[in-house]
């Protein structure tokens, strides 16, 4: 079984730049998911949504062609792939000759369901490519919701803290969505700083703000992958609040040429739209 300490994070790497699908390293969701308290299925559906801004080949006559990538990771593939692997991928088609833009597209596409969905039942993925000609229609737009940053709140805890949330029993049902741009967390091998907004739409009793910020600035020094961080993010609202629906979606800024988007919702829902925000 991969294990994030089997993969290239924190070592030296050559930058191969002749396609190598060997490049790409799963690894298993279930041994994180088993430490949030999911054994079998999970209570949410969603998808991992990542952006590749670095994406390049050459065309049959050798002169090199541009785009950028959108995959999207159904949140049941049995593996994420490791992002630095996926960078190193990424960057084997870099002298690599394809006839056109569908040729690579359809490589991607097989390669990264291949990767997800190893030790299941092979299903697909989303891939799309934008070539340089519509590059001018990527906006950039921020989080929707009402801003926890607003609240002056002490913060004294830097590791997970689900203690901190709270709701207000006393008050009638809302319906709210919340968002925060204070959410940071490392990488789980490096220890490198991972910068994200996170927006919180759920339908319950209140939960108190203050306590759902500090309890997101409580991730500040945790080490943890982007879709592990907002899985936990979820049970942690969705066990000590118990909201009717819950949804957690978080764009981080990208490294590597990547940005990773984990997107989890406990009710059957369109994905958002792969729009960046300003920091990334």
């Amino acid at each position: 079984m991969n294990t994030p300490e089997h993969s290239q994070l924190g070592k030296s790497s050559a930058y191969v730049d002749q396609y190598d699908a060997s490049l790409l390293f799963p690894i298993p969701r279930a041994a994180k998911r088993a430490e949030i308290g999911i054994a079998a299925g999970a209570p949410f559906f969603g998808a991992d949504i990542w952006t590749a801004f670095e994406l390049s080949w050459l065309n049959l006559r050798g002169k090199p062609q541009v785009a950028l990538a959108h995959f999207t990771i159904p949140a049941e593939t049995p593996n994420i792939i490791e992002s630095k692997s996926f960078k190193l991928y990424l960057n084997s088609f870099n002298n690599t000759r394809f006839a056109d833009a569908a040729a690579v597209l359809q490589r991607l596409r097989a390669d990264i369901a291949e990767g997800v969905w190893r030790g299941g039942p092979a299903q697909s993925v989303g891939v799309r490519l934008m070539g340089p000609e519509q590059f001018d229609r990527e906006p950039v737009f921020e989080l929707d919701g009402l801003s926890l940053d607003r609240l002056d709140v002490e913060c004294t805890h830097y590791q997970p803290a689900p203690e901190l949330l709270r709701t207000a029993p006393e008050d009638g049902p809302v319906s709210e969505v919340l968002v925060s741009n204070l959410l940071k967390s490392n990488c789980l091998v490096t220890g490198q700083p991972d910068w994200g907004s996170v927006q919180i739409s759920y339908s319950g009793l209140p939960i108190l703000q203050e306590g759902l910020l500090q309890y997101l600035v409580s991730y500040r020094n945790h080490n943890e992958f982007h879709e592990q961080c907002v899985e936990r993010i979820f049970m942690d609202i969705w066990t000590r609040c118990k909201p009717t629906k819950l949804t957690v979606y978080a764009r981080y800024t990208r490294r590597g040429g990547l940005d990773i988007n984990p997107f989890r919702t406990s009710h059957p829902q369109a994905l958002p739209g792969n729009t960046r925000t300003a920091r990334q």
